[in-house]
This record gives structure tokens, sequence and C-alpha cells, in this order.
């Protein structure tokens, strides 16, 4: 069967963000990773102590903490300008939960953001219970007036695992809010997990076909990582999680891809621990030859994202 979705600017059989950013935007955009000081709920109290069992103070540790966002968007534009000369970039808001706090402050810091030199738009990472009103408000009047897409930690589908985890809420209220952004026209990334304690090939699988039918605009896929000084970290130690090889690894990946949608942006196929923080899986630091295993089982199996919906007419 010949794939529908052909991505030649990438040779991939997967739709990749470049592929995604040339052909909307005419040209290549880079993600400028900046903390903007939040907190989490299911740290402070509001709706648990400790956050989730990998998180590692919000998972920006590209990040200057201490810097206001300018000075943190000028240390990134240099970062990418040494590496691919000077481009444009998206404002990512990474660390923590980036729409908990009052509506005038997020304001002041997107603006802020914003209003730096070669800033195309907005990438929000938040939870899926951290979207009020007026938050939505504010997200539906930046959407109008710059490139705006909000991350979503979706992780799994599996109320059992997302307990373990300790993310805090259910899959469905997770589903509340991603269609609370959809139903305002906001491009939605989805981060799922895979390697989550307990987790098999086949759960991870379904995780991925059900993100699939909410037919989101975007998708982030990688391994689990333990990071030191993370709960998942003692959990490890004790012999509580069994980790995925890279070949299991790479398999499931394209079982995923098999059933996302065609037109769904893979944003990430694999992840970035911190080097001098990770434990494992140390394979994972190796992203060439991850990303070059996941081509080559494509190409070998002759598949392609979207496969099994296109064989089954869309269902």
């Amino acid at each position: 069967m010949k794939n529908p979705f052909i991505f030649s600017l990438d040779n991939k059989r997967y739709h990749t963000l470049n592929y995604h950013y040339k052909t909307v935007y005419g040209e290549k955009l880079h993600k400028a990773v900046i903390d903007g000081g939040f907190t989490c709920p299911n740290v402070d109290g509001s709706v648990g102590t400790g956050g989730c069992i990998f998180c590692d103070g919000g998972s920006g540790y590209f990040t200057q903490k201490r810097m206001g966002i300018s000075k943190q968007l000028e240390l990134e534009s240099e970062r990418i300008a040494h590496k691919n000369g000077k481009v444009p970039i998206i404002a990512y808001f990474q660390a923590n939960t980036n729409t908990y706090a009052p509506v005038k402050r997020l304001r002041k810091i997107y603006e802020e953001a914003l209003e730096f030199p070669g800033v195309r738009g907005l990438s929000i990472g938040t939870r899926a219970d951290c979207l009020p009103e007026d938050v939505l408000d504010l997200l539906s009047e930046l959407n109008k007036k710059t490139l705006l897409t909000v991350e979503l930690g979706m992780q799994s589908v599996h109320e059992k695992t997302l307990s373990i985890i300790n993310r805090g809420y259910s899959h469905e209220e997770f589903k509340k809010g991603y269609f609370k952004l959809k139903n305002r026209g906001i491009r939605v990334c989805l981060h799922i997990i895979n390697g989550l304690p307990g987790e098999t090939p086949e759960m991870m699988k379904e995780t991925a076909r059900q993100a699939g039918q909410l037919r989101p605009d975007a998708v982030k896929l990688q391994m689990l990582h333990v990071i030191r000084g993370t709960r998942l970290a003692e959990m490890f130690a004790r012999g509580e999680v069994a980790l995925l090889s890279r070949d299991e690894y790479i398999d499931i990946i394209v079982r995923q891809l098999e059933t996302l949608p065609g037109e769904t942006v893979i944003e990430r196929i694999t992840g970035d621990g911190d080097r001098l923080k990770l434990i494992a899986p140390l394979w994972s630091a190796d992203k060439i030859a991850v990303l070059g295993g996941i081509d080559k089982a494509m190409a070998e199996r002759n598949t392609f994202q979207g496969r099994l919906l296109v064989s089954t007419g869309g269902r």
C-alpha cells in the first residue's frame, strides 16, 4: 500500500515537525526553551505533592531559572544560532505547569516573549486540569495573533498507570481539557511516554491508538527516563521498574505510528534526558542510533504513519 502522506523533505515515513514548519510556514523554526518560574498543582499541594514520579523540577534542564524571560531568550537565541545560524524561534515554556498562575502574570510573560526579536510564536506546556476559562480566553487571544501550541501531558490512557506515576487527574479529565482547547481552535500537542511502570507494549500501542482517535495536531513520543533525584530513580534502584531495550522501544514506536493519523505532526520521537543526571536507559542518549533504527524498521516493514487507519478506512 502506498503512503498517502509523503514527507520527502526528510525522507521519513512519518510526519516530522521539520516538514510541518517548512510546508506550512516556508521555513524551519527552532524552539528556545525557557523557564517561566512556575510551579505545579501536583507539587504545591493543590492536587498533590512530590509531582509525577519522573519529575525533575519541571523537565527544563536547558533553562536558566533565575533569569528573566528576555535574558533566557537571548541566551537560547545564541545557543541556537551557534549551531544553525540566525533563525526564527518559538518561545517554548517547558518547565512545570505554564498556565498555573493568575492571568495578569501569564499575559506579562507571554507578551514579553513575543516581543523578543525573532520570536514567531509560543509553545506552552501545561496540565489539562490547569485551563480555567480566563486562561482559555487569554490563549484564544494569543492564538489570533501568533503561532500558538499548547502541550498537554497525556502520558498514558490507563488509569492504573496514571495512579502509579502520581499524575493527579484521570484520563477523562485530560480529555475535558483537551477539548476545551480544540473547541477554541488552538493547536494542541499531546505528550506520550513509553515504558511507564507496569505497561506492556500492547498498552502503549493502545495509548497511541486512543490519542489518534482524538485527531491531535501533534504528538510527542518518548522513552521514560530515570533521572537522578526522582522518585522513579528510587523505584528503579529497588528493582520495581523494568525499562525497555532500544529494540523494544523502536518496535513500539513503529506500531504506535501506524495508529496515528498521517496529518498529526510527530514533534518528538525520542527524548533528551540530562546526561549528567541520566541513570537509565543509557541507550536513549544516542539519538542518532534511535532515529536511524526507527527509519530502518519502518522501511524493512514497508510501513508508515497512519497505515492501519488507511487500511481500515480510517476506523
